[in-house]
């Protein structure tokens, strides 16, 4: 049933009360935070991550919507008299960090799915909420900038690429020495702090190809961001290249090589030592 509601008209609302919900909490970002707990996923909870969570449940519920919720702030929840219909995978803000510090590149992120398996994702949204873009995509129906079909870079070459590469809080220096021959061979290397969005830059064509292979990155950052990239032609792998088919929770990681094109793929897969 869920999989024929007008997903794109609900994921909107929800980007718009989002949008709503923490504007008050901008005056304060500055102050020092109180301490609220950790979340599901480990990380120390803020005020506006619980704005922007409620608000995606208040607006889900306002539609109707039976689901199952799993969020990297309180976990999992079911809401409605069919909660096992749909999962709704969030990322209320991705990226905080950066929100709180002022650096404009936060975003939040709604995955749905008809089980809490990462390949069962059939709409998503990631919405920047510094630029005010939205990413949308449907399984099947394409990938969309605030409404504009997107598609991938066919750039190949690691000379021209602009690579995201994210080795943030990583403390095994195994990873480095995996990723040398891939750094030494790319020109121009970025990392934003808001891998979801980084994910839809890929999406877009304003980045090349994004690699985490930290194995620390949830799965709720990654679930939205997974199917905009592959519904704008590009595709998501493990090092070893076999499909990222991992189970929607707040405490399951990931490690991915996101890719505009296939020879880019390839090629960085082939400077990853594995």
């Amino acid at each position: 049933m869920n999989s024929q509601q007008d997903w794109f008209k609900i994921l909107t609302d929800c980007k718009d009360n989002i949008k709503k919900a923490i504007k008050p909490h901008f005056k304060t970002l500055n102050e020092p935070q109180p301490y609220l707990g950790k979340g599901a996923g480990g990380d120390n909870m803020k005020p506006v991550d619980l704005a922007a969570e409620k608000a995606i449940v208040d607006t889900l519920q306002s539609h109707g919507i039976s689901f199952s919720l799993i969020s990297e702030e309180s976990g999992f929840e079911e809401y409605g008299n069919n909660p096992k219909e749909c999962h709704i995978t969030i990322d209320p803000i991705d990226g905080t960090t950066n929100l709180i510090r002022g650096l404009p590149f936060y975003a939040s992120s709604i995955a749905v799915s008809k089980k809490p398996i990462m390949t069962d994702v059939y709409a998503a949204l990631v919405t920047d909420l510094h630029h005010d873009i939205t990413y949308m995509a449907q399984e099947g129906k394409g990938a969309y900038r605030d409404g504009e079909k997107i598609k991938t870079s066919q750039i190949t070459s690691l000379q021209e690429a602009v690579l995201g590469m994210d080795l943030n809080t990583y403390k095994d220096t195994d990873i480095a020495s995996k990723l040398t021959n891939l750094i030494h061979q790319t020109r121009h290397i970025r990392h934003y702090g808001a891998n979801a969005l980084e994910l839809c830059y890929v999406a877009n064509g304003l980045t090349d190809a994004f690699v985490d292979i930290r194995g620390k990155l949830r799965t709720t950052d990654g679930a939205a961001g997974f199917l905009i990239l592959k519904e704008a032609g590009g595709l998501v792998t493990g090092v070893d290249n076999q499909p990222v088919n991992v189970k929607l929770d707040p405490k399951q990681t990931l490690k991915f090589v996101a890719s505009g094109n296939t020879k880019i793929h390839e090629t960085i897969l082939g400077l990853i030592k594995t």
